[in-house]
């Protein structure tokens, strides 16, 4: 694998990473896009493993020499001060995380997403080790615009709805909503990394994710889990249509949620994962604010495209209200809407908005064996870079070169403002590569203009 750089231009280090929740939903994901993408290796912590068997059992694989799994209950072994001590990164996705539990087991969720969370981050504070531990985005509660009238004119306006890391309030129900148990649990074990940070130095990264949905995410009651489990809306969903059951609207589906797709938000974790010096000591949130609907509309979608796939004529009653306390039981309530402001993670991890910046750069061969490779006795390319990082990052323009068997009479326009996060990313990784391949027989002259 060609050596890779980070958003700065500088060489990314082979980590290992200590991943405690290996085996759900995100890990999952998480350990195939590490295990495919780059050489990083990975301590697989959990109870379970079915989600990444895939991953563990051929012993042919590529990477099968960077992945080891470790049976661990993180409430009471102490093998995992160990783990932490020989990673570099700690990553914790360990929690109760389904809405059905926060109010019938409360206990068992502040547990879990506090008392449990504890021993990692002392471990990794006491350690020195860096830790990226996943929140939520429910720390954040109600909006401020929930409280104002339905007609009021601010509830159309974001600053009252539109979530910010940084100044956002987090606003919960009464404590006899023991909905508010895990929201309440995520937010304090925030505080205590946060506190750690200010305190100890302990080196964070705090994720937030907004509704992050795709393969392995939940089960179908009865068929892949528990017959009587409750689990999250999609496969809720999913659970009525193929028992050709009317889809359940808990207070007639009126709440507004942001979905991203898993494969998405988890290139937006990886970034953390390989430029700290830009991730260390931010909250994140990671979501899609442009993907916004009610729950009442995505059953709606999701009958209109169970119909087409299975050829099922749709039911004359698609959907029928429900209370949350008759879905839920005592103690549920919910937040009103869930849209991330992107402006940190894009600041941070994304393109910014800085004037573009203008570059020319005249390739000169210095041999016949590089000019055949490149058949034109001299480039010139007209770059245009959306922001400085860019431009610092593509100034080893040797990753601009012309393709072999490309003519190029005519200068290159290339604007990286507007390509992909991830194409540009790949093309900082070629132009490394090539930079290392033909440094010693291209001279590079650069112009800032």
């Amino acid at each position: 694998m060609a050596s890779r750089v980070d958003l700065d231009g500088n060489s990314i280090k082979t980590l290992t990473i200590c991943m405690i929740g290996a085996g759900g939903f995100i890990g999952s994901h998480l350990c195939e896009k590490l295990l495919e993408e780059t050489l990083h290796k990975i301590l697989a912590v959990d109870v379970y493993n079915d989600k990444i068997k895939h991953l563990l059992e051929n012993s042919n694989q590529l990477w099968a020499d960077r992945i080891q799994f470790h049976r661990i209950n993180i409430k009471h072994d102490s093998r995992l001060e160990g783990l932490i001590k020989m990673a570099d990164l700690t990553i914790n996705l360990a929690a109760i995380c389904t809405p059905a539990d926060y109010n019938t087991r409360p206990l068992d969720t502040i547990y879990s997403n506090f008392i449990d969370a504890l021993p990692v981050v002392k471990y990794c504070s006491e350690n020195n080790k860096r830790l990226i531990h996943f929140s939520t985005c429910e720390v954040y509660g109600k909006t401020i615009g929930s409280f104002l009238p339905k007609d009021h004119p601010l509830r159309q306006d974001p600053e009252f709805y539109v979530l910010n890391e940084e100044t956002s309030p987090c606003i919960f129900g009464s404590i006899e909503k023991q909905r508010w148990s895990y929201a309440c649990a995520k937010q304090l074990i925030e505080r205590l990394i946060y506190a750690e940070g200010a305190e100890n130095g302990l080196e964070f990264t705090i994720v937030r994710p907004f509704n992050w949905i795709g393969p392995r995410m939940d089960f179908i009651p009865g068929v892949d889990g528990p017959s009587e489990g409750v689990p999250r809306v999609l496969a809720c969903f999913s659970n009525n249509l193929l028992r050709g059951e009317p889809l359940k609207l808990v207070d007639g589906g009126q709440s507004q949620r942001t979905f991203v797709y898993i494969k998405d938000a988890i290139e937006a974790v990886h970034l953390m994962i390989e430029n700290p010096a830009r991730a260390n000591g931010h909250i994140f949130n990671v979501g899609n604010p442009n993907n916004e609907v009610t729950v009442k509309q995505l059953a709606e979608m999701m009958s209109e495209v169970y119909a087409k796939v299975s050829g099922e004529t749709a039911l004359e009653v698609p959907t029928v209200d429900v209370s949350s306390k008759e879905f839920y039981g005592e103690g549920y309530d919910d937040s009103d809407k869930r849209i991330p402001d992107m402006t940190i993670i894009n600041r941070q991890l994304g393109t910014c908005s800085h004037p573009l910046t203008f570059a020319i750069c005249i390739v000169l061969f210095q041999n016949i064996e590089t000019w055949l490779l490149c058949p034109s006795t001299f480039a010139i390319f007209i770059v245009l870079f959306q922001d400085i990082e860019t431009w610092s990052l593509c100034a080893q323009v040797g990753t601009l070169r012309p393709h072999c068997g490309t003519c190029w009479s005519q200068p290159l326009l290339i604007s990286t403002g507007h390509m992909p996060r991830q194409s540009r990313r790949r093309l900082q990784n070629q132009l490394q590569q090539a930079k290392e391949t033909f440094s010693s027989c291209l001279v590079f002259l650069y112009w800032e203009v």
